[in-house]
């Protein structure tokens, strides 16, 4: 998708949600935030819940910015969701990578990557709940329950050759289901999603893998915790499983764990000073992120995002 049709279609949702002007009756924090792939839930997961402030019979919309930085990468994130009558959520999410440290494949092999790359992606997501309702339900056993689909489409630059020789294709779609739990009495939401999925870092480094990496899709769990200190403040984790497609590619060429994928995990805190905007503060680890290329150090660092709901 390029600027001008990623702009005419966030116009176009922008317009078309702010004319159904919800008056939110949603308790705060619960709807979750947005995630790195825009859809409502942590910042690394989604949960079941529908984004935006809108209930049963009305029109939402939510938009988010995002920086996260670890000691060599950095990545900044937007975009957009609608909340159609708390039944169903769309997406549109854009992410930009700084890969600069790829460059060093090129004292590997002739890849000709361009100092400073980065690699953008973007996300169209689709989630609708199919059971249950988190705060309806939170006396009983039942979770809420949504499917999503993510679809992504990375535009790598000059690492498009390294994507190449991974035999990686640059475009895919993830499927998830989330069950989400809130108990209202303990003051604490559970979420439990499960991604099918063939992504290398969630999509970055495009998507499968030539022999003998994985180029099938797998199922990878994601579990997230929130507590609610209070109506306005909620303190929590994440922790998502990844798939580790390529290391047995790196490794038949020479390159050890040079391509290994850890998983993702974070600590965060959410503050909602009021209805329509939650600030959000994490500590992440990423784990490696082509260690080959960063001297086999773990990414850690911040993420912070903010968030507009109506």
């Amino acid at each position: 998708m390029n600027t001008s049709r990623w702009l005419v279609v966030t116009a176009g949702l922008t317009l078309a949600t702010l004319s159904a002007q919800a008056d939110t009756g949603k308790l705060l924090l619960t709807g979750g935030v947005s995630t790195i792939a825009g859809s409502a839930g942590g910042g690394l997961t989604p949960w079941a819940v529908i984004g935006s402030n809108a209930t049963a019979g009305e029109v939402g919309f939510s938009g988010y910015v995002t920086r996260a930085a670890t000691q060599d990468y950095g990545l900044t994130g937007y975009g957009v969701a609608v909340g159609l009558h708390d039944r169903v959520e769309l997406s549109l999410a854009r992410q930009d990578f700084d890969a600069s440290p790829a460059i060093a494949l090129n004292g590997v092999a002739p890849f000709g990557i361009t100092p400073g790359q980065h690699i953008k992606m973007d996300v169209i997501g689709i989630k609708v709940k199919v059971a249950g309702d988190a705060v309806l339900d939170a006396d009983s056993f039942m979770p809420q329950i949504a499917v999503g689909i993510e679809h992504k489409q990375t535009r790598p630059g000059s690492l498009g050759s390294v994507l190449d020789f991974l035999g990686t294709k640059t475009s895919g779609t993830d499927v998830y289901v989330s069950a989400t739990k809130l108990l209202l009495a303990q003051s604490l939401l559970v979420n439990g999603t499960l991604r099918y999925t063939n992504a290398n870092q969630n999509g970055l480094l495009g998507f499968g893998s030539a022999a003998p990496g994985k180029n099938s899709r797998s199922l990878q769990p994601e579990f997230s915790i929130a507590y609610l200190i209070s109506k306005n403040l909620a303190v929590g984790a994440e922790y998502r499983f990844k798939p580790n497609n390529l290391q047995a590619l790196g490794a038949a060429a020479g390159l050890g764990a040079g391509l290994r994928e850890d998983d993702w995990k974070d600590i965060f805190i959410a503050w909602a000073p009021n209805k329509n905007l939650s600030l959000t503060l994490a500590y992440v680890d990423l784990g490696r992120i082509a260690p080959g290329v960063t001297n086999n150090r773990r990414q850690t660092g911040y993420y912070l995002s903010a968030q507009v709901a109506f």
